[in-house]
This record gives C-alpha cells, sequence and structure tokens, in this order.
C-alpha cells in the first residue's frame, strides 16, 4: 500500500507554514498586485478557524486528503489545502493535456488567482456576435483599457497550478484514477485504487498502488470517477474543438478579437466560435440535444467563418464532455465534487474555468477551517459549508444564463433577437461587468424598463420575421 509523508515529516510542515494562522474568511484588505511572472508570490487567503467541539482531534498526524484531478479545481483545491496544514495528495493522469475547450477566463480571475501575464496569450478587447442571417454585432465598446478577457491553454494554465500546489506541499501523483472504496465504518478511511505511471509517461502504466485518506475532493471532470463513486447523477454533455494554423495575415484579425456564432446551423442549443489563442485559433460548438450531428455543426461553423479563416490547416481535432446543470448529488460523507465533477458549467455562455478554480477553492477553505489547519477529522457538515457558500455566491449567475439559454435559444428567430439585443450599450456593459468581475451587476432602473420594452420588441420583430419566412418555405 502506497504511503503519504510521515506524520513527523507534515507535522514540521506544517510548524513551518509561513501563512498560519488563519485568521478570516475573507481576504484581508491589501493592495494586490498581478504577478508579472511565474515566481511571483500569489495573493495569500486566510480562513477562521471554528471547528466543530465534537470532531476527534486526530492522533499525532493531519488530516489527509486526496484531490483527483489536476485541472483548475484540483490544482487550486490541493494549494489551499496544502498551505491550510493539511496533508494532500494529487492524483492527475495526464500531465500535458491539452483539454479542448475555448480557453476564456475572466479578469477577476487573474488578480483573485494571483496569476502570472504570461499565462495569458491573447487578451480580447473586440466581440463579434453573428446572427443566423449573419447579422454582425461588435460588442466591446464598453470596456475600460486596462479591461480585457483572458484566452488561455490548458495545459499551461493547468501545469502553473499544480505547480503551486507542489510547491504548496501537495504530493502530485502521475497515475489513473481507478475506484474508490467507501469506509466501512463512520470515520474510517477511504481507500483510492490508481496505477501509478512510470516516470515521463501518461500511458504506460506499472503497478496498481492503493492509497488510504481521510477525505477525497472528486476534480475529475464530467466523467467523473470519484462522483460515479458516491451516485451523484448523470447530465448530458457534448463539445466539439478543432484547432486551426491560419496564415499569419488572418491571424492578425483575431489578435484581439473573439467571435460567437448562434444559429440552428452552427448548434440547436448552444454557440459557435472561433477563439483566439497564442499561434492558432481554436474553432468549437456544442450541443446537448443533438450529439449525433456535432460534426456538421463544427462543418456549418467553419463555413459561417470561411472568409477570416481561408486558408487554414486543422492541427488537431478532440471532442471534450462539458456539463448542462450540477449533479443532483455533490457532497456524500467526506467526499466533495468540485468544478465540472460538480457540474459547475453555466448555460448560455458554457463558461467553467473560474468557477472550477473557485470551486476547488472553497471546499479546500471549507476542509482547512473544519479540521482546524488539519488537525480535527472533518464530516458531512464542513462540506456542505461550502456547498451553501457556493450556491449563494453564484445562483443568481447560473439562472441568470438558464433564462437566457431558454429564452433565447430556441429558435433562430430568438436567436436574431438575441444579437439585436446585444448591439445595445447597456446591455454590454452589463454584460461583461458581470463577466469580468463574476458578480450579476445591479442595473439601473429607468435603463432596465428600457431593455425589457427593447427585448420585447426585438422578439416581437424576429417572431414576424420567422412567420413570414415559413409562408416563404411553404
Amino acid at each position: 500500500m502506497a504511503s503519504l509523508s510521515s506524520p513527523t515529516t507534515a507535522a514540521t510542515r506544517r510548524q513551518d507554514s509561513p501563512i498560519r494562522p488563519f485568521v478570516g474568511l475573507r481576504r484581508s484588505p491589501s493592495n494586490n498586485c498581478i504577478p508579472t511572472s511565474r515566481n511571483a508570490v500569489p495573493s495569500r487567503h486566510h480562513l477562521q478557524i471554528r471547528a466543530a467541539k465534537s470532531s476527534p482531534r486526530l492522533p499525532g498526524r493531519p488530516l489527509r486528503v486526496a484531490v483527483v484531478g489536476g485541472g483548475p479545481a484540483g490544482g487550486a483545491a490541493a494549494e489551499t489545502l496544502a498551505k491550510g496544514g493539511v496533508e494532500t495528495i494529487l492524483i492527475e493522469r495526464k500531465l500535458d493535456n491539452c483539454k479542448p475547450c475555448g480557453g476564456a477566463i475572466p479578469l477577476c480571475m487573474v488578480e483573485e488567482f494571483g496569476l502570472p501575464l504570461d499565462l495569458i496569450d491573447r487578451r480580447v478587447t473586440k466581440m463579434k456576435m453573428i446572427s443566423p442571417s449573419n447579422v454582425a454585432v461588435d460588442i466591446g465598446r464598453t470596456l475600460k483599457p486596462h479591461e480585457y478577457i483572458g484566452m488561455v491553454r490548458r495545459e499551461i494554465l493547468d501545469a502553473y497550478l499544480r505547480d503551486r500546489a507542489a510547491e504548496a506541499g501537495a504530493q502530485l501523483i502521475n497515475g489513473l484514477f481507478l475506484q474508490l472504496d467507501l469506509p466501512e465504518s463512520g470515520e474510517g478511511p477511504y481507500r483510492l485504487h490508481y496505477n501509478l505511471y512510470n516516470k515521463g509517461t501518461s500511458s504506460v502504466a506499472s503497478e496498481r498502488q492503493t492509497v488510504e485518506v481521510d477525505a477525497v475532493v472528486g476534480a475529475d471532470g464530467a466523467n467523473s470517477r470519484v462522483a460515479k463513486s458516491i451516485g451523484s447523477g448523470d447530465y448530458d454533455y457534448a463539445i466539439a474543438f478543432q484547432a486551426m494554423r491560419i496564415p499569419e495575415e488572418k491571424m492578425k484579425y483575431y489578435e484581439e478579437r473573439a467571435e460567437m456564432y448562434v444559429g440552428d446551423d452552427v448548434s440547436p442549443d448552444f454557440y459557435g466560435w472561433v477563439f483566439p489563442k497564442c499561434d492558432h485559433v481554436a474553432v468549437g460548438t456544442g450541443t446537448v440535444t443533438h450529439k449525433g450531428e456535432i460534426k456538421r455543426f463544427q462543418a456549418a461553423t467553419r463555413l459561417r467563418a470561411r472568409d477570416k479563416i481561408e486558408g487554414g490547416k486543422i492541427i488537431r481535432v478532440e471532442a471534450h464532455p462539458i456539463p448542462e446543470h450540477p449533479r443532483p448529488r455533490r457532497v456524500l460523507g467526506r467526499v466533495a465534487l468540485v468544478g465540472d465533477a460538480a457540474g459547475y458549467v453555466t448555460k448560455c455562455s458554457g463558461e467553467g474555468i473560474y468557477f472550477a478554480a473557485k470551486s476547488g477553492r472553497m471546499c479546500a477553505e471549507a476542509i482547512v477551517e473544519g479540521s482546524e489547519n488539519g488537525n480535527r477529522m472533518i464530516n458531512e457538515s464542513d462540506l456542505r459549508k461550502y456547498l451553501k457558500k457556493f450556491d449563494q455566491m453564484y445562483w443568481p449567475t447560473y439562472k441568470v444564463l438558464d433564462v437566457l439559454q431558454k429564452v433565447f435559444y430556441r429558435s433562430n428567430s430568438a436567436r436574431e433577437a438575441f444579437v439585436e439585443m446585444c448591439a445595445d450599450e447597456y446591455v454590454q456593459k452589463m454584460t461583461f461587468d458581470s463577466y469580468l468581475y463574476k458578480k450579476v451587476v445591479p442595473g439601473n432602473p429607468l435603463d432596465d424598463l428600457k431593455l425589457a420594452v427593447n427585448t420585447i420588441g426585438s422578439l416581437v420583430r424576429a417572431n414576424a420575421l420567422r412567420k413570414e419566412m415559413n409562408k416563404i418555405t411553404l
């Protein structure tokens, strides 16, 4: 059976930790600067310790937690746990994983997670929203000079967050997680089984290993094996992705620009996109309701963008699932799900990177708090504090985007109205403020009323157009 670091070693590390004691759940006021190099020290978070008096103290060792999955959720969770005095292992199957996603992160994530600026390939300040009839609306007029949407490569971001967790004291294991055995008694250990990969490989596994821990954080994506182990329920998902290298003169168009295409041709319930990367563009689309036709939708996205990507060469074709909604069960016993494993991807926009990292950190903070910096055992009530806090902070965002998708993605006429609405400067300001800073921004009542009237007008005009087009078709 594989073992973690010895209790003596772990205890020494906890005594030497430069950030204890923790003194509050909220960030202390400070002038947090964005680091400009990867060696910069990220901003520190502090926790107020309120462990349950009934939770037993651990005899001569710290709390042991396994984090399964090394994406943004797993990396953020492992770093927070290790800094908080918890003995932490992080299991990741593929250390060079190029996950096929849009790669967009909000501005607030750069500062909040202390990300160095050289992780960001492109700073998008211009967006085009393109309707089913190819009416294009330019978005971004309300952005301030310092505001942008960051575009990152997942293999770079994920590796950086994992390295930071390892520097904080987490033990990084390159292996394939296989199975989770639940405790035979209330406070018994969880047993994790995994194949340990040979050093420097990600495909050839060596011997099977087992490790015992006190708690588990499942950050292993939409197809989470941890979620299956605790009967968390399923959800629908689908996404397609292509990386294309286009001629340099074409790439200049996408230096600070991203495009979003809506229409039944590119997806009946999502959108198609062209997002700029370091030296190529990501062309993607997704659908939950028509997964069997994803190749046709992908071809339609390329067709819609053909003038701007002409001469491009497909360098990679991949598919990866994104959840449609949070799982029915996200916590059971001393096991919690975070990121895509929990289903934290927003409807309408399909965003998940920020919410993955945020949920991983919040879950870890709840564990550190409940365990009194790794000195006590935790229970399900400690993990449910993380759920309560996350839902209180982000439920309005998920709900608003869910409503938008149901209203505006249901037909081409509704999508035409949506694109028309996006031309409004007030809509753009509210949208970008909410996205960049991850808050549902309260609006001006008068402007909100005008927006409601304009939205209804757009829907009425689009519906009338649909009826006329149906007459012509018939």
